[in-house]
C-alpha cells in the first residue's frame, strides 16, 4: 500500500452536496478533447454548441504537451518532467519538453480569454487526477510508473494540487464573470484501486493502493482548488463511494459501462446531492458521431431517463441534477462530427423536461 503522507485535509464531502450546482438545468457540456490543431477554432465550435456549459478543450492532434496529461504536467510545480521513448517522465531539471507544452496552454488560454470575453455562466476546465498522472509518467532511473514509489506520489500529489489551485485562479483572472468548474479525469484510477498498473518491464504489477490513500490524494488537490469539481472516469468499475468521499461535487461516467450493480451505487450519489455528468452519447466508434449518424437528441435522452428510472431515483431534479454529454472526448472525431456531437448532446439535455413530462422511458 502507499503511504502518501498528506496530513490532514478538510472533508468537503458533506459541503459539496449542500452546494447549488453551477449549471443552469437542462443543459450539456463536453469532457474535454477536440479535433483539429486551431485552438482558437475548437473554443468556437464548444461556445457555439455549448453556449451554457462550455469548456477549455484539449487538441491532442498538436503533438505532446497538447493533450490532457501534458497539459497538466506543464503545471505541476518543481516537479521537471520530459518525453521519452514512452511517454513522459520526470526529468532532473526543467527543460524544453515542459516549456512547449506550457507554451500550448498558454496559446488556449489566450484564444479561450478572447472568445469568452463577457461570459458569465459555469466554465470548466479539465486536469489529469493525481492517481492517473501516478499511473502514467515515469521514473526517471527505474522506468516505473510513479504509482511504484510512495515518496513520489506524495510528491505528485502535493505539485499538482498546487497547479490545480493555479490554474483556477488564472482561469478566474480570464473569464472573471465565469464560475470555474474544475473536472479531473481519472480513468487510471480502477487499475489502481485494483493493483493492475503494470511495471516497465510488463511483467509484475504495483500492488493495489488502499482507497484511504486515494481518497485522501484526490481530497487534497480538490480542496486546493477551491472549485465545484467533478472527477471524470469513463473506465468500468467507477468507485462512486471513494469519489464521493473525496469530496467531489459531481461524477462524470460513461453509462453504457454501467452495470446493473453500479445503478445503486449511482443512486447513492444522486440521492447525497452529487451532479451527475452523464456520458450518454457513444464515443468508442468516430463514425458513429458523423454528422450524417449522430444519434438523435432524444435517444440520448431517453437513455438518461432510462437509467435514472432505473436507479429508482424520482424525476423531479433530474434536469437540475444531470448535465448530458459524450462519453469520452472527440479528439478522434473530424471537426464536423464533433460539432453533430456536441449539438446532440445540448438538443438532448434542452428536450429533458419535455420527455420527463410526457413519461418517457
Amino acid at each position: 500500500m502507499v503511504n502518501t503522507k498528506l496530513g490532514s485535509v478538510p472533508d468537503t464531502s458533506a459541503t459539496s452536496a449542500a452546494k447549488p450546482f453551477p449549471w443552469p438545468a437542462a443543459v450539456a457540456t463536453g469532457v474535454g478533447s477536440m479535433p483539429g490543431t486551431s485552438p482558437a477554432e475548437a473554443i468556437a465550435v464548444i461556445l457555439g454548441e455549448l453556449p451554457d456549459f462550455p469548456h477549455l478543450p484539449e487538441l491532442p492532434a498538436r503533438g505532446p504537451g497538447s493533450d490532457l496529461t501534458g497539459r497538466t504536467l506543464a503545471l505541476l510545480v518543481d516537479m521537471p518532467v520530459e518525453t521519452g521513448p514512452r511517454g513522459w517522465r520526470f526529468a532532473l531539471r526543467p527543460g524544453r519538453d515542459q516549456r512547449h507544452a506550457a507554451g500550448l496552454l498558454a496559446e488556449d488560454l489566450d484564444a479561450v480569454q478572447q472568445a469568452a470575453e463577457g461570459y458569465a455562466g459555469p466554465f470548466k476546465v479539465q486536469l489529469a487526477g493525481p492517481w492517473t498522472l501516478a499511473a502514467t509518467v515515469e521514473l526517471n532511473r527505474s522506468q516505473n510508473p510513479a504509482l511504484a514509489d510512495p515518496g513520489a506520489v506524495a510528491d505528485l500529489i502535493a505539485s499538482l494540487a498546487e497547479a490545480a489551485a493555479a490554474h483556477v485562479a488564472e482561469i478566474r483572472t480570464r473569464i472573471p464573470a465565469a464560475t470555474v468548474v474544475l473536472q479531473l479525469d481519472e480513468p487510471a484510477l480502477p487499475a489502481v484501486l485494483a493493483g493492475a498498473v503494470p511495471t516497465a518491464s510488463g511483467l509484475n504489477r504495483v500492488g493495489a493502493v488502499d482507497t484511504t490513500v486515494t481518497g485522501d490524494g484526490l481530497r487534497a488537490v480538490l480542496t486546493a482548488a477551491a472549485a465545484f469539481s467533478v472527477v471524470h472516469c469513463c473506465a468500468p468499475d467507477y468507485p462512486f463511494g471513494l469519489i464521493k468521499d473525496s469530496g467531489a461535487g459531481a461524477v462524470s461516467i460513461d453509462i453504457s459501462q454501467l452495470g446493473r450493480g453500479a445503478e445503486d451505487d449511482l443512486a447513492e450519489l444522486a440521492e447525497a446531492g452529487l451532479g451527475i455528468l452523464a456520458g450518454a452519447l457513444d464515443t468508442k466508434d468516430a463514425k458513429r458521431g458523423s454528422a450524417a449518424a449522430s444519434p438523435a437528441p432524444k435517444e440520448l435522452a431517453s437513455s438518461v431517463i432510462e437509467l435514472w428510472h432505473r436507479a429508482g431515483l424520482p424525476p423531479a431534479r433530474l434536469a437540475e441534477q444531470v448535465v448530458i454529454t459524450p462519453a469520452c472526448g472527440l479528439a478522434g472525431f473530424s471537426a464536423a462530427s464533433a460539432r453533430a456531437a456536441l449539438a446532440s448532446c445540448r438538443d438532448a439535455a434542452r428536450i429533458l423536461p419535455e420527455l420527463l413530462t410526457e413519461g418517457s422511458p
